[in-house]
């Protein structure tokens, strides 16, 4: 087993809450990579094994139904979901990268990366949200999270980038808004 040296500091980011146009919910938070990432990086990252420091950012969609059950309509519900984010991630990433920033999404269908080169594993984004905000998962046909708030109408996707925090959290309200996303301040 090898030890790896903690170099994130920093702690998980309040999340960012928005809504979409239609009323649906949308919840954005950083975080340091989960241990698996940093000690798989080379087998699900490869071209990010020579960067000490990288953000994961953890995009949950609220989907309109509880995605338990595999139908025609839950299905659809996911492509749109995924659409929703490729789009958002896409801008992100070039708005980062113009930046100077490394930028990366990982596609939620397949667990690669869509503009690095894609590793001998893929990505487990529901493994990631777990692990960095212990939110229970479900073991059916492939693993569901359950939100605290939503339950199982959640679509987690995951973005990774080197730019910091306070970088990331600026442009990712930007790109948001241009999306029709709106920040909404969460009652505490």
């Amino acid at each position: 087993m090898v030890n790896y040296s903690k170099v994130y500091a920093a702690t998980p980011s309040s999340p960012i809450s928005l809504v979409g146009k239609t009323g649906q919910a949308v919840q954005i938070s950083i975080h340091a990579p989960s241990q698996y990432i940093c000690a798989n990086r080379d087998r699900i990252l490869p071209d990010w094994q020579k960067q000490p420091l990288f953000w994961v950012v953890i995009v949950l969609q609220r989907s309109r139904y509880p995605l338990v059950k595999i139908t025609p309509q839950t299905e659809t519900e996911k492509e749109h979901l995924r659409a929703n984010f490729m789009r958002f991630g896409c801008d992100l990433a070039f708005n980062l990268q113009d930046r100077g920033y490394l930028a990366d999404l990982i596609d939620p269908r397949t667990g690669y990366p869509l503009f690095s080169r894609p590793g001998e594993i893929p990505h487990n984004d529901t493994a990631v949200v777990k692990a960095l905000l212990n939110y229970p998962v479900l073991k059916n046909k492939c693993r569901l999270l359950v939100h605290p708030t939503w339950g199982t109408s959640v679509y987690p996707s995951i973005f990774i980038s080197t730019a910091p925090p306070i970088i990331l959290e600026l442009v990712i309200k930007s790109v948001a808004l241009m999306h029709g996303w709106q920040e909404v301040k969460e009652e505490q």
